[in-house]
């Protein structure tokens, strides 16, 4: 059977068509996981990457809830323009306690990567309550509720931790027993600057950062 014959008989029959379409797909899907899933440079922390606290992993579920990965990107590609800018370029093992990832590619505002270096607690703070107050031309929405909100109103925390744990990030007993008194008493806000406090913290800092 030629090439044009085998075309017009997948044409035909839509059952071997979907087959086609299902088996070439998934050729190319393992071919993008298979090499991550055996280089362990991609899921081995680097000797300065630790799993998140108690607060920082709440405030990073809190990032995620409202949006913030839709607008900032956390990979610093190895670009002298970007270097320069952000800081040093991000490594894989860096995420490895990142459960998703928050890569990104989006850049509606800067990339956040290493912004732990940038500003102080007190900065984020006014920055999420009131953006235009620190920074004029700036289209980031205001967050206000963040303060009024308790930071673990479910008292969950100690669960989040356990399940990391069966997935390999290295909490030991006492890290989830103490967990509710670190954020007991803690509002939205302190978690998410909490968060953004430890973006990068290994790492230097870059030569300047736009807003």
């Amino acid at each position: 059977m030629n090439v044009l014959g085998l075309h017009k008989k997948l044409e035909e029959n839509s059952g071997l068509l979907i087959f086609g379409i299902l088996f070439v797909s998934s050729i190319g899907g393992l071919v993008q996981v298979l090499p991550s899933i055996f280089e362990d440079e991609l899921i081995t922390p680097t000797a300065e990457t630790r799993p998140y606290g108690a607060l920082e992993l709440i405030g990073r579920d809190i990032y995620i809830r409202e949006g913030c990965s839709t607008c900032h990107s956390q990979q610093v590609r190895p670009l002298l323009a970007e270097v320069k800018r952000y800081g040093p370029f991000s490594s894989a093992g860096e995420s490895a306690y990142d459960r998703p990832f928050l890569w990104g590619s989006k850049r509606t505002g800067p990339d956040l990567h290493r912004i732990g270096a940038k500003f102080s607690d007190a900065w984020q703070r006014v920055h999420l309550i009131d953006p235009r107050s620190v920074v004029p031309n700036s289209i980031m929405p205001a967050y206000p509720w963040l303060a009024a909100n308790a930071a673990d109103p479910r008292n969950n925390i100690q669960t989040r931790l356990r399940r990391l744990r069966l997935l390999g990030h290295p909490y030991s007993d006492d890290a989830i027993s103490n967990a509710p008194d670190l954020v007991a008493n803690k509002t939205e806000l302190d978690a998410i600057v909490a968060y953004l406090a430890v973006l990068g913290e290994a790492a230097g800092s870059g030569e300047e950062m736009a807003h």
